[in-house]
């Protein structure tokens, strides 16, 4: 047997359903938000992902199934939403559509990690992107979004973490500040660490091992940096974060991971399995598109694992509801099947979902099966009811029945 590879899962029918429902709230609340739709390949050229993301992050450095297609030339399957998206915007001259442009997708992304809960090598991301505005009312848009759709399937414990990493200028300052300051412990710090204090040594403070965190606790703020256009951009964003009655904290040591990230940065975490984890993290990025060969743009968006949302919202007690079948029919006899599919396939075509047996069950294992699949209704045919020309309709609930022709079963008590 061939078995799945590690690192992916397969989505069953006992949890597809559940799936469905996430991405029908996703595209209902994008609806609201007037934000559309884009589709974009799995794969994409190598160049596409070194250019926007920056070859010094784990993505790149450590992450991207990357390989050599029979052309000769270097493909990469996405580990996230972001590059293609803006790749797209571009290729496509999006920008002569009506700005702002509000985008969102739905798509699997790929990163060669150790599979852990919620992460796995394939996973799955929901993303937004506005393009085109440089107010903070887009970020508390993009934020607004991800809260309405967050508090709609039920998320609890959530809390806004925000913070702005400022513009390339004003973080020169800083990055001289920290690097001063990391230089003094550079020898009790990680490999990665190291070699990120020669490239980028924001990178530093994104940091998970404990010993770099601990020296990364007394860097200075990048808060006391940032200049005075990035610094109202901020405060702006905070006024009408509080307007909108959109609770959050400002947290100085979110910086994300990614290198494109400038001014505003946010996560959306909760406790609710276990230690305090990231929902959803999102920014602005206003050098991205010019970065790739389109024109200056400013843009902000978000994106949130779909897994890691389906384990949050089963922590929380979610009761998704399970798929139903409006009408099982009945088969008595093989002389009957024919008029049991005719009829179901009639309340098919009114939008009535119907099943009968094709499987040669005994009348009392197809009632078996109707309460299995949770058929809300029931009809017997057989010899008699043809010959009479009416069924009984049992509601499978209380098992109230009702006689109907056999033609037009549909219950009307």
């Amino acid at each position: 047997m061939i078995n799945i590879p590690r690192g992916t899962k397969d989505v069953l029918p006992s949890q597809s359903y559940k799936w469905q429902y996430i991405e029908q709230q996703i595209r209902e609340v994008c609806s609201l938000f007037n934000i559309k739709e884009i589709r974009t390949p799995v794969f994409e050229h190598t160049e596409l992902f070194l250019r926007s993301i920056g070859d010094d992050t784990d993505v790149v450095s450590k992450e991207m199934y990357t390989f050599l297609d029979k052309g000769g030339r270097s493909i990469t399957l996405k580990p996230e939403g972001t590059a293609s998206t803006v790749r797209s915007y571009i290729e496509n001259s999006l920008e002569a559509m009506s700005l702002p442009l509000k985008l969102y997708y739905l798509t699997p992304v790929f990163r060669y990690e150790a599979p852990q809960a919620g992460r796995l090598r394939e996973h799955h991301q929901f993303g937004v992107e506005i393009y085109g505005s440089a107010s903070p009312y887009a970020d508390a848009e993009a934020i607004g979004a991800a809260y309405t759709l967050l508090k709609r399937l039920g998320v609890s414990g959530l809390k806004l973490n925000i913070n702005s990493i400022g513009c390339l200028e004003c973080r020169k300052e800083y990055n001289a500040a920290l690097k001063s300051y990391l230089g003094a412990h550079l020898g009790e710090m990680c490999d990665n660490c190291k070699r990120r204090f020669e490239i980028n040594p924001l990178r530093i403070l994104d940091c998970k091992n404990p010993e770099c965190k601990s020296i990364v606790a007394g860097a200075p703020v990048i808060l006391d940096y940032i200049c005075d256009d990035c610094r109202a951009h901020f405060e702006s964003l905070q006024r009408i974060l509080t307007y909108e009655k959109i609770p959050f904290s400002v947290n100085p040591s979110i910086v994300r991971g990614l290198d494109y990230y400038t001014k505003t940065v946010f996560e959306f975490v909760t406790e609710s399995l276990g230690a305090q984890g990231t929902v959803c993290g999102g920014g602005r990025y206003d050098n991205l598109v010019s970065s790739m060969g389109g024109k200056p743009t400013p843009c902000v968006g978000f994106g949130m694992g779909i897994e890691r949302l389906l384990m949050l919202l089963e922590a929380n007690g979610k009761q998704f509801d399970e798929p139903t079948v409006d009408y099982y029919i009945v088969c008595r006899s093989p002389i009957c099947r024919d008029k049991c599919m005719e009829t179901a396939s009639r309340l098919r075509a009114k939008g009535i979902s119907a099943e009968t047996d094709f499987m040669d069950r005994s009348v009392k294992a197809q009632f078996k099966f109707a309460d299995k699949i949770k058929a809300k209704y029931a009809v017997v045919i057989g010899e008699s009811e043809l010959a009479c020309g009416e069924v009984t309709v049992k509601r499978m609930a209380d098992g109230e029945t009702e006689t109907r022709p056999i033609d037009d079963i549909v219950w009307t008590k």
